[in-house]
C-alpha cells in the first residue's frame, strides 16, 4: 500500500486527484498507476485502469488471475467494473469513497452476484493516510479557487 501512496503523491504533484494503485502478483509489482484524468484529458484515466493496463502488458495477458491491487481509494463503478473482468483475486484500498464507492460504500459492484467473478475485498489498509492526501488535495484546491475569486491568483 505504501508503494500506492507514492503513486497517489505523483498523481498530486501533477495536480491531479492524488489516488494510486500497485498490482502485486507473487512478490513483484506487475503494474502501477496514478491518476491522469487531467493530464491525458481521459475521464477513464483512473489509476486503476491505468495499473491495470500496465499489469495485462507486463504479463501479456488480460488475466491477472493471482494478483492483488492496492489502492489508495475505493473504487468507482468503472474501476470496480475493470477489476472483476481483469479477474483480479484481491483487492485492497485503503479510504471509503462516500460519493462514488463501488465496493461496499454507494453501490457494490465488486460484488455482484450477477458477475461471473469474484473478488477478495480488504478495506481501510493506510485508510488516515490515503485520506489525508485527498482532504489536502481537495482543501488546497479550495483555497486556490478562493484566492482567484479575490485577485490573488490571476495567472495561477
Amino acid at each position: 500500500m505504501r508503494l500506492a501512496l507514492a503513486e497517489a503523491e505523483a498523481a498530486a504533484e501533477k495536480d491531479e486527484v492524488p489516488v494510486g494503485a500497485v498490482i502485486v502478483q507473487g512478490d513483484r509489482v506487475i503494474g502501477r498507476g496514478h491518476n491522469q484524468v487531467e493530464t491525458l484529458k481521459d475521464p477513464t484515466a483512473h489509476a486503476e485502469i491505468i495499473a491495470i493496463g500496465a499489469a495485462g502488458t507486463f504479463l501479456n495477458s488480460w488475466r491477472l488471475e493471482d494478483a492483488t491491487m492496492y489502492v489508495t481509494l475505493e473504487p468507482c463503478a468503472m474501476c470496480a467494473g475493470a477489476i472483476v473482468l481483469a479477474r483480479l483475486k484481491r483487492l485492497v484500498y485503503g479510504a471509503r469513497d462516500p460519493k462514488a464507492g463501488a465496493c461496499g460504500s454507494v453501490m457494490s459492484v465488486i460484488d455482484n452476484p450477477r458477475l461471473n467473478h469474484r473478488v477478495s475485498v480488504e478495506s481501510g489498509v493506510l485508510a488516515q493516510e490515503s485520506g489525508e492526501l485527498l482532504t489536502e488535495f481537495f482543501e488546497r484546491k479550495r483555497r486556490d479557487a478562493r484566492a482567484v475569486e479575490s485577485g490573488g491568483l490571476e495567472n495561477r
